[in-house]
């Protein structure tokens, strides 16, 4: 099974219009079906999570972000943005490692478009920055869409910072960008994980820490759980397009990946998670740090009882 998504010469016009062409995916979950609302139920008008299935990278976030509102219900004139995509990994984008390029595009133009004054992308890659950075594709969607592409690998970059009500997490080296710019929004790519049974919004923003080590020796999923409370994303928008289901977050072949066509957006990490959980075909309270992130307060972990709008495109 091969997915061919081969970068081309791309401009901020190209992001409006255009994304990869995809493949036939598998079964959608119930989360992603769509149906009527149920009887007597008020309309959503601003839903807590747009789910949406069935398009490219760049027309799901489309369809996505104007079903919470637009952009510049996030993004105001003249404010800074970070932009957090997981490109952790020297993979193509056929390979279901780091977030979809050109995602990460679109919404760096968004961004721009909705007035931000500069919008920054970076990521603490576990290969080789330079490396990571090029086979992604990411690095060339964010300049092509006038986004500015920074460094992870710079001790100097990180200041330590108390986590408040942080119990295994108390203080961290975190990233200058994810503690100053106006605006954090965390893009993650959706996967399995071996030692935190999946990634997505919630363990994405370890990519903005230096000593992940740290982590890993301590209490993972709570240091995962913990880490927003010093700061929570104001947008996530979690790519389900390829998904990594077995082998993750590196994955061995591409009999690891599923295309499911899918993206979900919203404010809340925690509910974010819940749903990509179930798309990983996973049950949002067998992942501990979802369920420790929600005891903290940090979000939603029931769908049944969250605003969310279902888009089939």
């Amino acid at each position: 099974m091969i997915y061919d998504f081969r970068m081309k010469a791309i401009t901020r016009r190209d992001f409006i219009k255009a994304g990869f062409s995809f493949l036939a995916g598998g079964l959608l979950p119930p989360l992603l079906r769509a149906g009527a609302p149920a009887a007597g139920s008020a309309p959503l008008r601003r839903p807590e999570l747009a789910a949406v299935k069935g398009g490219s990278p760049v027309q799901l976030f489309e369809a996505g972000i104007r079903a919470l509102g637009g952009m510049g219900r996030f993004v105001r004139r003249g404010q800074s943005v970070l932009v957090k995509p997981n490109i952790g990994w020297d993979k193509t984008p056929s390979e279901g490692a780091d977030t979809n390029p050109e995602l990460v595009g679109s919404v760096v133009c968004a961004a721009l478009s909705s007035g931000a004054k500069t919008v920054y992308c970076f990521d603490h890659t576990v290969n080789r920055e330079e490396d990571c950075y090029r086979r992604s594709g990411i690095a060339e969607a964010v300049r092509a869409a006038g986004g500015v592409m920074r460094s992870g690998a710079q001790r100097k970059a990180y200041r330590e910072v108390a986590v408040p009500g942080g119990r295994a997490l108390n203080k961290v080296l975190v990233h200058e960008l994810y503690l100053d710019c106006d605006v954090v929004i965390n893009v993650p790519v959706l996967k399995s994980h071996g030692g935190g049974r999946m990634t997505a919004a919630l363990k994405n923003l370890m990519g903005v820490v230096w000593d992940r080590g740290f982590w890993h020796r301590t209490d993972l999923q709570r240091c995962i759980a913990e880490f927003p409370l010093l700061r929570k994303p104001d947008l996530n928008v979690v790519d389900a397009f390829l998904v990594m289901l077995t082998n993750g977050p590196y994955g061995a072949t591409t009999e690891d990946l599923q295309m499911k066509r899918m993206q979900l957006l919203s404010a809340d990490p925690v509910l974010a998670d819940a749903a990509g959980a179930k798309i990983l075909g996973l049950e949002p309270k067998a992942v501990p740090h979802i369920v420790l992130a929600a005891e903290l307060g940090l979000g939603k972990l029931d769908l049944e009882k969250a605003g969310i709008k279902r888009i089939s495109l």
